[in-house]
């Protein structure tokens, strides 16, 4: 298992990608990321909505509610042209940081 608050700070790119691969609801993105992962990161529902709430704010994405399915209408999300531009600035900045750390980590075991 990963610890988690290594990974905490690039839920935001985590999220934008699989949004931006299509329009998803908050319970396929927590699967998404789980099943991607084989299980070995999975984000708690209270923190995935946070994140959408911050992303929100931030307009990188909008929500929209679907049509009704079992009970009721599911919220999604779709990334904005703000939150493509951001999430290229995070994918630029995460190769920077994968080229110092395997400067300083790569080899050894």
């Amino acid at each position: 298992m990963i610890r988690s608050d290594i990974i905490r700070g690039h839920l935001d790119s985590i999220i934008l990608r699989l949004i931006l691969e299509e329009d998803r609801y908050g319970y396929e993105i927590s699967k998404e990321i789980s099943s991607r992962t084989d299980n070995r990161f999975q984000i708690k529902e209270a923190t995935l909505y946070a994140v959408f709430q911050r992303l929100e704010k931030k307009e990188l994405i909008e929500s929209y509610l679907g049509s009704v399915s079992k009970g009721g209408k599911r919220k999604y999300y779709r990334i904005t042209s703000l939150g493509k531009a951001y999430l290229k600035e995070m994918i630029n900045e995460w190769n920077e940081i994968k080229d110092i750390m395997d400067l300083f980590l790569e080899g050894l075991q």
